[in-house]
Protein backbone atom coordinates (compact mmCIF):
# COMPACT_ATOMS: atom_id res chain seq x y z
CA UNK A 1 0.00 0.00 0.00
CA UNK A 2 2.48 2.18 0.67
CA UNK A 3 4.89 1.66 -1.99
CA UNK A 4 1.35 2.71 -4.28
CA UNK A 5 0.71 5.35 -2.18
CA UNK A 6 3.81 6.95 -2.38
CA UNK A 7 4.86 6.49 -5.86
CA UNK A 8 3.18 9.47 -7.74
CA UNK A 9 5.22 11.32 -5.26
CA UNK A 10 8.48 10.25 -5.98
CA UNK A 11 7.93 11.08 -9.69
CA UNK A 12 6.50 14.38 -9.06
CA UNK A 13 9.49 14.64 -7.38
CA UNK A 14 11.86 13.08 -9.69
CA UNK A 15 10.35 15.54 -12.45
CA UNK A 16 10.54 18.79 -10.90
CA UNK A 17 14.35 18.35 -9.92
CA UNK A 18 14.58 17.98 -14.15
CA UNK A 19 12.62 21.11 -14.35
CA UNK A 20 15.04 23.40 -11.73
CA UNK A 21 18.24 21.69 -13.06
CA UNK A 22 17.04 22.45 -17.09
CA UNK A 23 16.05 26.05 -15.61
CA UNK A 24 19.48 26.63 -14.16
CA UNK A 25 21.42 25.04 -16.59
CA UNK A 26 19.55 27.71 -18.77
CA UNK A 27 21.05 30.58 -16.79
CA UNK A 28 24.16 29.02 -17.14
CA UNK A 29 24.44 28.16 -21.30
CA UNK A 30 23.21 31.82 -21.73
CA UNK A 31 26.29 33.23 -19.82
CA UNK A 32 24.44 34.87 -17.10
CA UNK A 33 24.41 33.91 -13.33
CA UNK A 34 21.60 31.53 -12.14
CA UNK A 35 19.80 32.40 -8.84
CA UNK A 36 19.66 28.30 -8.38
CA UNK A 37 22.62 27.40 -6.69
CA UNK A 38 21.08 23.39 -6.11
CA UNK A 39 18.17 21.66 -5.90
CA UNK A 40 17.77 18.85 -3.63
CA UNK A 41 14.40 16.50 -3.52
CA UNK A 42 12.72 13.62 -1.02
CA UNK A 43 10.34 12.05 -0.78
CA UNK A 44 8.92 11.63 3.17
CA UNK A 45 9.88 8.48 4.39
CA UNK A 46 7.10 6.14 5.58
CA UNK A 47 8.45 6.10 9.40
CA UNK A 48 8.35 10.21 9.07
CA UNK A 49 4.67 10.20 7.55
CA UNK A 50 3.31 7.96 10.18
CA UNK A 51 5.48 10.37 12.76
CA UNK A 52 3.79 13.07 11.53
CA UNK A 53 -0.37 11.33 11.21
CA UNK A 54 0.27 10.55 14.77
CA UNK A 55 1.28 13.59 16.27
CA UNK A 56 -1.57 15.24 13.98
CA UNK A 57 -4.36 12.89 14.18
CA UNK A 58 -4.74 12.67 10.77
CA UNK A 59 -6.69 9.37 9.30
CA UNK A 60 -4.34 7.62 6.71
CA UNK A 61 -7.26 8.17 4.13
CA UNK A 62 -6.88 11.79 4.53
CA UNK A 63 -2.95 11.85 3.63
CA UNK A 64 -3.05 13.30 0.04
CA UNK A 65 -5.65 16.30 1.56
CA UNK A 66 -4.34 17.17 4.88
CA UNK A 67 -0.16 16.73 4.33
CA UNK A 68 1.35 18.74 1.74
CA UNK A 69 5.49 17.87 2.43
CA UNK A 70 4.74 14.10 1.70
CA UNK A 71 6.92 14.97 -2.01
CA UNK A 72 9.47 18.13 -0.94
CA UNK A 73 12.16 20.06 -2.98
CA UNK A 74 14.69 22.40 -1.70
CA UNK A 75 16.24 25.36 -3.94
CA UNK A 76 19.66 26.31 -2.56
CA UNK A 77 20.64 30.01 -3.39
CA UNK A 78 23.37 32.04 -2.83
CA UNK A 79 21.60 35.54 -1.84
CA UNK A 80 18.83 36.20 -0.05
CA UNK A 81 17.42 38.18 -2.97
CA UNK A 82 17.73 34.99 -5.27
CA UNK A 83 15.10 33.19 -3.00
CA UNK A 84 12.50 36.21 -4.11
CA UNK A 85 13.66 35.93 -7.56
CA UNK A 86 12.92 31.76 -7.40
CA UNK A 87 9.77 32.78 -6.18
CA UNK A 88 8.59 34.48 -8.46
CA UNK A 89 9.66 31.76 -11.57
CA UNK A 90 8.12 29.49 -10.07
CA UNK A 91 4.73 31.64 -9.91
CA UNK A 92 4.95 32.56 -13.36
CA UNK A 93 5.27 29.06 -14.45
CA UNK A 94 1.86 27.21 -15.85
CA UNK A 95 3.19 23.40 -15.22
CA UNK A 96 2.58 23.79 -11.36
CA UNK A 97 -0.05 26.34 -9.13
CA UNK A 98 0.69 27.89 -6.01
CA UNK A 99 -1.43 27.57 -3.44
CA UNK A 100 0.40 28.66 -0.36
CA UNK A 101 3.41 30.76 0.93
CA UNK A 102 5.09 31.18 4.08
CA UNK A 103 7.77 33.59 4.40
CA UNK A 104 10.05 32.68 7.35
CA UNK A 105 12.58 34.80 5.96
CA UNK A 106 11.37 38.12 6.89
CA UNK A 107 9.22 36.72 9.74
CA UNK A 108 11.66 34.10 11.23
CA UNK A 109 10.33 31.77 13.63
CA UNK A 110 10.99 31.75 17.43
CA UNK A 111 13.71 28.80 17.14
CA UNK A 112 15.77 31.27 14.78
CA UNK A 113 14.84 28.87 11.43
CA UNK A 114 14.71 31.14 8.12
CA UNK A 115 13.44 29.95 4.81
CA UNK A 116 10.61 30.80 1.89
CA UNK A 117 7.81 28.10 2.07
CA UNK A 118 5.97 27.06 -0.81
CA UNK A 119 3.48 24.66 -1.77
CA UNK A 120 2.27 23.87 -4.76
CA UNK A 121 -0.15 21.64 -6.92
CA UNK A 122 1.17 19.08 -9.55
CA UNK A 123 -0.22 16.71 -11.98
CA UNK A 124 1.88 13.53 -12.62
CA UNK A 125 1.09 10.87 -15.09
CA UNK A 126 0.25 7.54 -13.71
CA UNK A 127 -0.88 4.20 -15.17
CA UNK A 128 -4.59 4.97 -13.62
CA UNK A 129 -4.18 8.41 -15.62
CA UNK A 130 -3.26 12.04 -14.22
CA UNK A 131 -2.61 12.63 -10.20
CA UNK A 132 -2.67 16.10 -8.90
CA UNK A 133 -0.52 16.22 -5.54
CA UNK A 134 1.36 18.84 -3.07
CA UNK A 135 4.78 19.40 -3.28
CA UNK A 136 6.08 21.86 -0.94
CA UNK A 137 9.35 23.54 -1.95
CA UNK A 138 11.72 25.56 0.02
CA UNK A 139 13.70 28.02 -1.16
CA UNK A 140 17.29 28.75 1.12
CA UNK A 141 20.41 30.78 1.54
CA UNK A 142 23.45 28.17 1.72
CA UNK A 143 23.91 29.68 5.01
CA UNK A 144 20.21 29.32 6.29
CA UNK A 145 20.56 25.43 4.84
CA UNK A 146 23.59 24.79 6.96
CA UNK A 147 21.72 26.07 10.30
CA UNK A 148 18.38 24.27 9.22
CA UNK A 149 20.26 21.15 8.58
CA UNK A 150 21.95 21.17 11.99
CA UNK A 151 18.96 22.54 13.94
CA UNK A 152 16.72 19.55 12.62
CA UNK A 153 19.02 16.90 14.10
CA UNK A 154 18.79 18.24 16.90
CA UNK A 155 15.52 18.61 17.12
CA UNK A 156 15.77 14.79 16.19
CA UNK A 157 17.83 13.89 18.78
CA UNK A 158 16.01 15.54 21.59
CA UNK A 159 12.67 14.41 20.54
CA UNK A 160 11.04 18.62 20.59
CA UNK A 161 12.91 18.66 24.43
CA UNK A 162 16.42 20.08 22.84
CA UNK A 163 18.01 21.66 26.34
CA UNK A 164 17.19 25.46 27.08
CA UNK A 165 21.28 26.34 26.76
CA UNK A 166 21.65 24.60 23.24
CA UNK A 167 18.57 26.28 22.26
CA UNK A 168 20.08 29.49 23.16
CA UNK A 169 22.99 28.90 21.35
CA UNK A 170 21.44 27.83 18.16
CA UNK A 171 19.70 30.88 18.29
CA UNK A 172 22.96 33.13 18.63
CA UNK A 173 24.14 30.88 15.45
CA UNK A 174 20.73 31.90 13.34
CA UNK A 175 21.92 35.80 14.17
CA UNK A 176 25.16 34.84 13.08
CA UNK A 177 24.02 33.45 9.60
CA UNK A 178 21.44 36.34 9.25
CA UNK A 179 24.37 38.67 9.59
CA UNK A 180 26.26 36.56 6.73
CA UNK A 181 23.65 36.60 4.35
CA UNK A 182 23.43 40.46 4.88
CA UNK A 183 27.10 40.95 4.31
CA UNK A 184 26.95 38.57 1.30
CA UNK A 185 24.39 40.63 -0.22
CA UNK A 186 26.67 43.59 -0.26
CA UNK A 187 29.23 41.93 -2.33
CA UNK A 188 27.01 39.61 -4.25
CA UNK A 189 27.75 42.34 -7.01
CA UNK A 190 31.43 41.49 -7.24
CA UNK A 191 30.61 37.77 -6.94
CA UNK A 192 27.97 37.55 -9.58
CA UNK A 193 30.39 39.11 -11.89
CA UNK A 194 33.10 36.66 -10.95
CA UNK A 195 31.16 33.95 -11.24
CA UNK A 196 29.31 35.30 -14.88
CA UNK A 197 33.13 35.16 -16.13
CA UNK A 198 33.97 32.15 -15.21
CA UNK A 199 30.57 30.27 -16.36
CA UNK A 200 31.63 32.42 -19.95
CA UNK A 201 35.08 30.86 -20.00
CA UNK A 202 34.05 27.71 -19.29
CA UNK A 203 31.44 27.55 -22.23
CA UNK A 204 34.34 29.24 -24.21
CA UNK A 205 36.81 26.38 -23.49
CA UNK A 206 34.21 23.71 -23.73
CA UNK A 207 33.02 24.63 -27.37
CA UNK A 208 37.31 25.76 -28.55
CA UNK A 209 38.01 21.92 -27.65
CA UNK A 210 34.57 20.46 -29.35
CA UNK A 211 35.45 22.61 -33.09
CA UNK A 212 39.20 21.25 -32.45
CA UNK A 213 38.46 17.94 -31.87
CA UNK A 214 35.96 18.06 -34.88
CA UNK A 215 38.73 19.63 -36.99
CA UNK A 216 40.79 16.36 -36.91
CA UNK A 217 38.59 14.71 -38.81
CA UNK A 218 38.81 17.16 -41.56
CA UNK A 219 42.11 19.32 -41.25
CA UNK A 220 45.68 18.67 -41.72
CA UNK A 221 47.17 17.14 -37.86
CA UNK A 222 49.84 20.03 -38.49
CA UNK A 223 47.74 22.82 -38.71
CA UNK A 224 45.33 21.29 -35.65
CA UNK A 225 48.49 21.46 -33.74
CA UNK A 226 49.28 24.56 -34.54
CA UNK A 227 45.62 25.84 -33.66
CA UNK A 228 45.76 23.81 -30.17
CA UNK A 229 48.93 25.12 -29.42
CA UNK A 230 48.09 28.75 -30.12
CA UNK A 231 44.28 27.88 -27.96
CA UNK A 232 47.10 26.83 -24.88
CA UNK A 233 48.76 30.20 -25.24
CA UNK A 234 45.71 32.03 -25.13
CA UNK A 235 44.04 29.94 -22.55
CA UNK A 236 47.10 30.86 -19.61
CA UNK A 237 47.15 34.46 -20.32
CA UNK A 238 43.35 34.62 -18.93
CA UNK A 239 42.31 37.17 -20.75
CA UNK A 240 38.80 36.50 -21.77
CA UNK A 241 38.85 38.94 -24.64
CA UNK A 242 41.40 37.26 -26.32
CA UNK A 243 39.62 33.59 -26.12
CA UNK A 244 36.74 35.03 -27.68
CA UNK A 245 38.37 36.34 -30.77
CA UNK A 246 40.27 33.18 -30.95
CA UNK A 247 36.83 31.42 -30.15
CA UNK A 248 35.31 33.46 -33.40
CA UNK A 249 38.25 32.63 -35.56
CA UNK A 250 38.27 28.77 -35.13
CA UNK A 251 34.42 29.20 -36.07
CA UNK A 252 35.40 30.49 -39.43
CA UNK A 253 38.18 27.97 -39.80
CA UNK A 254 35.73 25.50 -38.83
CA UNK A 255 33.09 26.24 -41.45
CA UNK A 256 36.08 26.47 -44.44
CA UNK A 257 36.75 22.89 -43.56
CA UNK A 258 33.03 21.99 -43.44
CA UNK A 259 32.40 23.19 -46.51
CA UNK A 260 34.90 22.12 -48.65
CA UNK A 261 34.14 18.34 -47.06
CA UNK A 262 30.80 18.81 -48.82
CA UNK A 263 32.37 19.78 -51.99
Amino acid sequence: MWREKLAPYALAVDELKVKFEHMQNAYKNAGVYSPIEQIHGRVKTISSLLEKVQRKHISLDDIDKRIDDIAGIRIICQFVEDIYKVAELIRRRSDMEVIEEQDYIKNTKPSGYRSYHMVIKYVVETLNGPKEIHAEIQIRTLAMNFWATIEHSLQYKYKQNMPANLRSRLLKAADAIEILDSEMSSVSGEIMDAQTIFTVRSNLVADILNNIQNLYKLANKREIIKIQDEFFRIYESEELERLEKFAKELDVISEGYRAQSLR
